[in-house]
């Protein structure tokens, strides 16, 4: 199954430079990425680019994101997005507008989602998603 990874993963990855505590997660990055199961889409790209100051670094992000294509977003997708973020705020339950874009696009794609985000587990609960765990 390919798996859409969110922001906190690919951030562990491409941005921070002490990772000895997160080997587990980068390690299972890397063989979704070997195996060509890891999907992206624009909303996560967009979010690890922001904030990053030096010119140089965004290039090297940018530039290692570019080997991914960008999976598209339909108009039904923004729509199940708003539907489950509704969905969500009626028990409680809060989250950005790229984490239900994601459970949308994993929805309606038959992708497993990949985070850190303790958010997902609230929302794998009301929602038709799946979060995939590093093995």
């Amino acid at each position: 199954m390919k798996v859409l990874v969110d922001t906190p993963i690919w951030s562990l990855a491409l941005r921070r430079r002490n990772r000895t505590a997160d080997d587990a997660t980068t390690a299972e990055l890397a063989s979704l990425i070997q195996d060509g199961r890891a999907a992206l889409i624009g909303a996560v790209r967009q979010e690890l680019l922001l904030g990053i100051r030096e010119r140089i670094h965004f290039e090297r992000v940018r530039d290692h994101l570019r080997a991914f294509a960008d999976l598209e977003a339909t108009r039904d997708d923004y729509e199940q997005a708003a539907s489950f973020f509704n969905v969500c705020r009626t028990k409680g339950i809060q989250g950005s507008n790229t984490d239900f874009l994601i459970c949308a696009m994993a929805a309606r794609i038959g992708f497993s989602i990949f985070t850190t985000d303790a958010d997902f587990t609230h929302f794998a609960r009301l929602l038709p998603v799946t979060l995939h765990r590093a093995a």
